[in-house]
């Protein structure tokens, strides 16, 4: 994680390349970075693209002590997307889906090519996402939060960071009702799969199914919302 104020500060590995003075394949190849008492990335464990802070890095090839970095528990903190899905307590994958949803994507900052976000932001997403009662259905009445113009485009997105999303897991990214995400999910897996066996007439639904990763327990619906538009192309042809 990123203190805001220390943003112009973040170096790539190859600015420290540059810095350095040495060629980005030499750079790779000795890992400067790895020897003892270097400072250690300001980036998550696993992230795609290493960072660190630029203060500590300038120290600490001058041979001057190292500067500790700000405390991380400011609300002003910028946090990259595994950090993200873990204030939230999912997976980076589902938070790649969530970032898209208007509230997060309007405050994305980057830093050095890399997607951050507030922590606080992150906090107020997951606090004002529905709770646990959604599951069965909002109120008769309410609004989606995302309206219905919209809803098929995000869902599309979340399908496509994660596609073994649950309908529980599209209606907190979204709010929308129960009903309503499980038809669009199912719609959306049909479209998909009768893409796939078109392209490949050799696949049977099963296979083509798991080729896009869903998983077994959608089979079924989606299999049956395929019939029904199949029956309905049909009858209209019959005209």
């Amino acid at each position: 994680m990123i203190h805001p104020d220390r943003k112009h500060l973040v170096r790539t590995r190859e600015m420290l390349a540059r810095e350095m003075g040495m060629a980005m394949g030499a750079f790779r190849n000795k890992k400067p970075y790895a020897q003892p008492g270097f400072p250690a990335p300001i980036s998550s464990a696993g992230a795609r693209t290493l960072l660190w802070d630029g203060g500590q890095t300038a120290a600490f090839l001058v041979g001057e002590p190292v500067p500790d970095l700000p405390p991380d528990d400011d609300p002003s903190m910028l946090l990259d997307r595994q950090e993200a899905a873990a204030e939230l307590g999912v997976t980076a994958r589902t938070w790649d889906g969530y970032a898209t949803d208007p509230r997060i994507a309007s405050e994305a900052v980057d830093v050095q090519g890399v997607d951050h976000w507030p922590r606080g932001v992150v906090r107020a997403f997951r606090d004002g996402r529905p709770g646990k009662a959604a599951g069965s259905g909002r109120p008769k009445g309410s609004a989606d939060a995302v309206p219905r113009g919209e809803l098929r485009d995000r869902v599309a997105v979340l399908l496509d960071a994660d596609p073994g999303i649950t309908i529980a897991g599209v209606q907190e990214a979204t709010g929308s009702a129960y009903a309503t995400v499980q038809r669009v999910l199912a719609e959306l897996r049909a479209d998909r799969i009768g893409a796939v066996m078109k392209a490949n007439p050799a696949l049977s639904f099963e296979q083509a199914a798991n080729r896009l990763g869903y998983p077994p327990a959608v089979h079924r619906g989606v299999r049956t919302v395929m019939e029904q538009g199949s029956a309905s192309n049909q009858g209209a042809s019959n005209h």
